[in-house]
């Protein structure tokens, strides 16, 4: 997957991964694994009763369906070697073992991006053009959007990683965080980064602003609809309909926008990896409770999984 160059290897085979040296490892340990657990849990059990239950196989269900399955595999591309290295001390990742980690972690970052606009515009449909939704949102143009979204996403982050990849790491191995990410790993290269860093921003900014506009495209229609309904019930109703994903649109730009919008310079290590850990466990957890507490047709779904399992 990834072209690394002999001089590349030559000079480092493995990161050390200095983690939080500051913190006891056994408590962060189990309050990490209680995390991972939970999101696990909570994104299959969405997950499980879309697939199973054929009242939500529907395209704003089979989007939700995919969005657990994106923030699961998120937190198991970070967490699970994370808690090893806490639990064991053993803090070392082979360099293909790091590219592969950022790799997918750009990855899932930006199927993320495009299936929250993607979900925007089926909210759109659905409120805007409630009596066409049927028409502009087919299970099969649904699949389109999926099948698009996961290619265009993988796509993204090959620069990034083989730029990355290509680069000398000849001064330091130790990464001053608890995963490979693209700025403690140009601080470690003695190379002049300059045309990564400026590379990282375009093609991020390609995808974010993209992402972006569309969302808030669907959201300024879905507002102005939303404004036109003459009974303050209607509004509430159609407001209802997607108050969830607006809330895990503003969760998920505002973690990534605090931790991606800032340039290499101002990185410090002890912030980026709180904010970073923040990021990668606030989203994927909080997801399932945010698109389910209030949902009656998932509720209804789960306790149909629940009985049938009893």
């Amino acid at each position: 997957m990834f072209n690394v160059s002999m001089k590349s290897q030559s000079r480092v085979a493995e990161f050390t991964v200095e983690c939080f040296p500051d913190i006891s490892p056994i408590p962060l340990f189990i309050i990490i694994l209680i995390i991972y657990l939970s999101i696990v849990l909570g994104n299959i059990t969405v997950y499980i009763c879309i697939s199973v239950d054929t009242r939500l196989h529907t395209p704003m269900y089979i989007f939700l369906g995919s969005l657990s399955i994106v923030d699961i595999l998120s937190a198991s591309n970070i967490l699970p070697s994370l808690l090893s290295m806490l639990f064991t001390q053993q803090k070392t990742i082979s360099f293909n073992g790091c590219m592969a980690q950022l790799y997918f972690f750009i990855y899932l970052t930006c199927t993320e991006f495009f299936l929250l606009a993607v979900m925007a515009y089926d909210r759109y449909v659905a409120i805007c053009h409630p009596l066409h939704y049927a028409l502009f949102m087919s299970i099969k143009l649904c699949t389109s959007f999926l099948v698009g979204t996961w290619t265009a996403a993988a796509l993204e982050p090959v620069l990034h990683t083989v730029f990355i990849a290509n680069l000398s790491f000849c001064s330091s191995v130790q990464v001053n965080h608890f995963f490979c990410d693209i700025s403690p790993l140009l601080k470690l290269s003695c190379d002049d980064t300059i045309h990564v860093e400026i590379a990282t921003y375009v093609l991020g900014a390609i995808v974010g602003l993209t992402a972006f506009t569309l969302t808030l495209l669907s959201y300024v229609y879905i507002i102005n609809a939303i404004l036109n309904i003459k009974s303050a019930d209607g509004r509430r109703k159609a407001f209802f309909t997607c108050a969830s994903h607006l809330t895990s649109v503003i969760v998920f730009y505002g973690t990534s926008l605090s931790l991606h919008v800032r340039p290499t310079s101002t990185y410090e290590p002890r912030h980026d990896k709180l904010f970073s850990l923040l990021y990668i466990i606030l989203i994927p957890l909080l997801n399932p409770p945010i698109y389910t507490m209030k949902n009656k047709h998932f509720k209804e779904a789960f306790v149909r999984c629940f009985k049938a399992t009893m």
